[in-house]
């Protein structure tokens, strides 16, 4: 059977500070150890740009010849077939995890090279208890097999449980949190949720930070960096 085919739309060219970031992050990633290839991306709190960051990342991998596969099991609020305009409804993750469809018909190879995904699919009314069913573990088993790296971006944290259920099956974390708007209490409870789950938070990442703000950025950065290496 043929690999389903989809088209979509990635933002022309990003701000250069922005994909220096990305390739900084891309580079981290790598040199966790060979072990990682499942990294699951998530926040404390809705609009932190998870999704965004995930998306990037995972793009950049391919981009420098590495097999990936983006995974979104966002199924309470999905941002990523409408953000990239894919040209045709898919199916998706929880019509494999709800026994509707095989996994083979699910997984989309992309109009860009090494890049396939795996949306969400349609709004199921129980997506927590569809990740802890026992397929989306074979997922990720057999999908460690075909691909250098596998994404995953999860609801965020301090709302549902869902990336607590992922977690299980990923190799590392990176948490997002949004400069100036994630508190210092919500970013220390979602890390402990993160480290309950015995997946290692590879790092955090400080996003949307506002750099002409210079002596307000180092102060917020020095606290997130405290709060991350206790």
């Amino acid at each position: 059977m043929n690999q389903p085919k989809v088209r979509l739309q990635k933002s022309e060219k990003q701000d250069y500070a922005f994909e220096e970031a990305i390739k900084t992050l891309r580079t981290n990633i790598q040199f966790s150890g060979s072990n990682k290839k499942v990294i699951l991306f998530t926040s404390a709190v809705a609009h932190e740009g998870k999704s965004s960051l995930a998306f990037e990342t995972a793009f950049s991998l391919s981009q420098i010849g590495k097999k990936v596969l983006l995974v979104d099991t966002d199924m309470w609020k999905s941002v990523l077939t409408s953000r990239y305009q894919f040209d045709k409804e898919v199916k998706g993750l929880s019509q494999y995890l709800s026994g509707q469809e095989k996994l083979e018909q699910v997984i989309y190879a992309t109009n860009f090279e090494n890049f396939d995904v795996l949306a969400a699919g349609p709004f199921a009314p129980n997506p927590t208890n569809l990740l802890e069913e026992a397929l989306f573990g074979e997922l990720i088993k057999t999908q460690r097999e075909k691909y250098d790296y596998i994404i995953i971006d999860t609801p965020p944290l301090g709302t549902v449980i869902d990336a607590a259920v992922s977690a299980k099956h990923c190799d590392g974390a990176v948490l997002v949190l949004e400069a100036g708007e994630t508190s210092y209490k919500m970013a220390q409870k979602t890390k402990r949720q993160l480290e309950r789950t015995a997946c290692p938070i590879l790092g955090v990442v400080l996003n949307k930070v506002n750099m002409k703000k210079g002596s307000y950025y180092g102060s917020y950065y020095r606290k997130y960096n405290s709060y991350y290496e206790k």
